[in-house]
């Protein structure tokens, strides 16, 4: 089975093509970039081929998937022969809302449900929908799969996820922590738990998925009990450019002082923030890191402040969990730093958490179990596939519907 796989953002869409028949297989990727702007960037990677880039005005969601669908079947650079070979899309959607407790085949009254969430995601969900509708019309009569960045953390208990402000105001307009990146935490502790050969349902775990944007995830009985991102994706870790959790009163503050609009403090705590602001450097560790090996002070602090805010939200949830045994990492700073890992572990042992330095250092980009053999809780680096995930449920979804 031929599964399209669509990520579509406000200005670009990532896609991945897998032949799910036999395990999985990817057999093309790409990314569109600058949708509705002009010089729009297609660049298409085809298994076994030289990739393919092309550079011309992308109007739309409609005009930029018909040009990954022509890549596709294109003679050259393509990797099938004709478009219908392809028997479902599967759709990252980020804001599922209270609705969707798991991935779903898409219909007229899910569309309608993504669109009413597109208020708690405005960034994201529109550009989803989008995505959903440009296929509706390209590919008539074909299944598609609506897979949600919150689902997984649907399990959260009330008292978790609930905020300490007038209960009307979730009532009315459905505030409440909501989590992020559910996809990736829910692959990469089942995966860790396969590896290790551990029972996912009866194993104690905390996943960090540390990317430019981060979050941490306390999973028990394997269900999300709590995560680190709240209403929005910006609070709880410090990010690339995100705050993470912060003081409102300082937001409310620096609204008056700088005289920020509302879309001023969005701005401030979005793109302006977290690591970056911290350093006044760059967004990215690597850079954090050969700054602070120079001795700049304020590459130092950002480290240091970024590992510590994950220090402190891994005891949070080995005591919400009354324990720990598996602790994982995974995405881009998870998965390739090994100094990020060394300094969020170093001081953590009276939880059980010892990891090998030597393999530690070793350890790039690859699944590797990481903690010593003394160590109570395993720790592990397992690389997270989100279009897999995608993908695998957009398979089991649409084969109930052929049997």
């Amino acid at each position: 089975m031929l599964i399209l796989v669509l990520n579509c953002g406000s200005s670009s869409i990532k896609y991945q093509l897998f032949n799910m028949s036999d395990g999985s297989e990817v057999l093309a990727k790409g990314l569109l970039e600058r949708i509705g702007l002009t010089d729009g960037i297609l660049t298409h990677k085809p298994a076994g081929k030289d990739p393919y880039k092309v550079i011309l005005d992308i109007p739309d969601h409609t005009v930029g998937i018909n040009m990954v669908m022509e890549a596709l079947v294109n003679p050259e650079h393509g990797v099938i022969k004709d478009i219908r070979e392809i028997k479902a899309v599967g759709h990252r959607v980020v804001q599922g809302g209270e609705n969707f407790k798991e991935s779903v085949l898409i219909d007229s009254a899910v569309k309608r449900d993504i669109e009413k969430c597109s208020e708690l995601a405005p960034l994201h969900n529109p550009a989803n929908l989008k995505g959903i509708l440009s296929c509706e019309k390209l590919l008539p009569g074909i299944p598609q799969v609506a897979v949600f960045d919150t689902s997984f953390h649907q399990t959260m208990p009330d008292y978790a996820f609930m905020y300490a402000i007038p209960y009307e105001y979730y009532e009315k307009y459905g505030i409440r922590k909501y989590g992020f990146h559910g996809t990736s935490h829910r692959f990469v502790a089942e995966k860790a738990c396969r590896l290790l050969n551990m029972d996912y349902s009866n194993t104690k775990i905390i996943t960090c998925h540390l990317g430019n944007g981060a979050s941490i995830t306390a999973i028990e009985h394997g269900k999300s009990i709590d995560t680190s991102m709240g209403f929005t994706p910006v609070d709880g870790l410090i990010m690339g450019t995100r705050t993470g959790e912060v003081d409102p009163g300082v937001l409310l503050y620096l609204a008056d002082k700088e005289e920020l609009s509302v879309g001023g403090v969005s701005n401030l705590i979005n793109k302006k923030s977290g690591v970056f602001g911290i350093s006044q450097l760059s967004s990215d560790m690597r850079d954090l890191e050969a700054a602070a090996g120079e001795g700049n002070p304020k590459a130092i602090l950002a480290l240091n402040m970024y590992a510590y805010k994950i220090k402190k939200f891994i005891g949070a949830y080995v005591a919400a969990m009354n324990g720990l045994d598996l602790l994982v990492f995974t995405a881009g700073v998870g998965e390739n730093d090994c100094n990020a890992r060394k300094m969020i572990c170093t001081g953590m042992e009276f939880l059980g958490i010892e990891i090998d330095d030597e393999i530690n250092r070793a350890t790039k980009g690859r699944d590797q179990l990481i903690s010593t053999p003394s160590s109570k809780a395993k720790v592990i680096v397992v690389t997270t596939d989100e279009e897999f995930v995608i993908a695998s449920d957009t398979k089991q979804i649409v084969e109930k519907l052929i049997h």
